[in-house]
């Protein structure tokens, strides 16, 4: 089972990176959770949709130095990663885009069920992204 998670967080990730929005929220359960960095806990795939299309908006990101975990359970994963990102749009709340360069080490964790993604949990220092974009 540890294989099956580790291969569904490497497409999950590859979908990501490719931009491919359709195989990427297709490995989500329908009520999938996800916890915002520094943030709320939104649940559902059209929230989670929603954050996507306002993220992809916001900023162009793809993340290298890809380590991805699981348990021998296959029910939990985690990864950590570098996001390469660039600042498009400005995000309320944020400082004002002007197409600002970061480079921001995160991670995530995964709960799985059924094969698909049933909850993530995003993780990275908000303070280091805002220092960089400021």
């Amino acid at each position: 089972m540890r294989n099956k998670a580790l291969a569904l967080i490497e497409r999950y990730y590859a979908a990501f990176n490719a931009g491919d929005m359709n195989s990427f929220l297709d490995l989500l359960t329908d009520d999938v959770i996800h916890d915002i960095n520094q943030g709320g806990r939104e649940t559902g795939k059209p929230a989670f949709r929603a954050f996507m299309d306002r993220m992809n908006r916001n900023y162009r990101e793809q993340l290298v130095d890809m380590v991805i975990m699981a348990n021998d359970a296959g029910d939990h994963a985690a990864a950590e990663f570098v996001v390469l990102g660039e600042y498009l749009v400005t995000d309320e709340g944020l400082p004002e885009a002007n197409g600002q360069k970061y480079r921001l080490p995160a991670g995530a964790f995964f709960d799985i069920r059924d094969g698909k993604v049933a909850r993530i949990t995003n993780y990275y220092n908000l303070e280091d992204w805002v220092r960089q974009v400021a």
